[in-house]
């Protein structure tokens, strides 16, 4: 094996700063496996990570990047969970196993790979077994490195906390990577899919993708067409990924004792709804963190069982990660992926 690979890393915020740098290969520790990174999805969160927009206590130089694929390539001591080639993804929130997030009221639970932790976009990572689960059989490496993050916020919405069941309607805002997991994610349960977005082409993507209906919020009021599409019942579930006062149109949107799950900040992170529509429809908002290992494992098992496949836009090589930074600034059609090759230059 290689003694030194290739990671980006950055000395303080601001994507300007960010460098790939030659480093020494990490030696696995007591309950660690080396794992071989060879795919990384990237999130709209490492880019307010690296920009410095969420104030996060950061240790310097920083790798970014939460969500990877790869092989388990070496053990440390005492390691049980993992054999060497196994194929495993990581978990973005490294020791929140089940249950509630860990914290408290004073301080609220962020503690993320690429944020509190050290990133993925490096050739080779050493974490402890319990930062993992296995990636799934039926998709490839590219693939699987959408679910930590994006694949298992969509699922933790709609199957962890809002009890998602055939019959249902879910409305997703956008075609970016979470959206277009939870648009898959439905139609798997048996729901009916309504996509919001501001172009009429993601539209027809989403509808071969299995949305019921493509709402052009340039052209209409789209919540005068939930309206109109459900005769006037508003839909059960909404993935809310706008954030600020947007979320008053989710409100407006939701059926009798609809549920928001508020998972995006695009438009802010302080978020403003009507208190009498919300009250007087019995709306539940769920803040949604990602989620759990338990549940990732949960999403693993059914991708394989439903196959759900990922929407990646675009694949980038390891050194273009600032050209795949600024793509997410234009709203790709699902995920953008760094994917790594070992000895290539690129």
């Amino acid at each position: 094996m290689t003694e030194t690979m290739r990671r980006w890393e950055m000395d303080e915020t601001g994507q300007n700063t960010l460098e790939l740098r030659e480093v020494p290969v990490p030696k696995p520790g007591p309950g660690e496996v080396l794992v071989k990174v060879t795919a990384a999805a990237l999130n709209y969160r490492d880019k307010l990570v690296i920009d410095g927009s969420m104030a996060l206590p950061l240790t310097f130089p920083f790798t970014p990047g939460s969500d990877l694929a790869g092989t388990v390539v070496a053990l440390g001591e005492n390691v049980t969970r993992f054999q060497t080639g196994d194929r495993v993804i990581s978990t973005f929130a490294p020791g929140w196993i089940d249950g509630a997030p860990l914290g408290d009221a004073r301080t609220p639970p962020y503690r993320t790979l690429g944020g509190t932790y050290p990133g993925v976009l490096a050739e080779y990572v050493a974490f402890s077994q319990e930062w993992l689960v296995r990636a799934p059989e039926t998709l490839s490496d590219a693939e699987a490195s959408t679910l930590p993050c994006a694949g298992l916020t969509a699922w933790f919405a709609l199957i962890e906390k809002g009890k998602l069941h055939a019959g249902q309607s879910v409305l997703v805002e956008g075609t970016g990577g979470v959206a277009l997991f939870g648009l898959q994610i439905a139609k798997a349960h048996g729901a009916q899919v309504l996509v919001v977005s501001g172009s009429t082409d993601k539209l027809e993507r989403a509808k071969t993708l299995g949305a019921d209906h493509g709402i052009d919020r340039t052209s209409v009021d789209w919540v005068e067409a939930v309206w109109r599409i459900t005769g006037d019942r508003g839909v059960d579930h909404i993935v809310e990924l706008v954030g600020g006062p947007h979320v008053a149109k989710a409100v407006q949107a939701a059926a009798i004792g609809g549920h928001i799950h508020q998972i995006g900040v695009f438009e802010g992170f302080d978020i403003a709804a009507p208190a009498g529509p919300l009250m007087l429809k019995n709306v539940t908002v769920h803040g949604i963190g990602v989620g759990h290992r338990r549940a990732l494992a949960d999403l693993v098992a059914a991708v394989d069982h439903a196959g759900i496949k990922p929407v990646i836009d675009t694949i980038h090589p390891l050194a273009e990660l600032p050209a795949a930074l600024d793509q997410l600034d234009r709203g790709p059609f699902g995920k953008i992926v760094i994917e790594l090759v070992l000895g290539q230059n690129d």
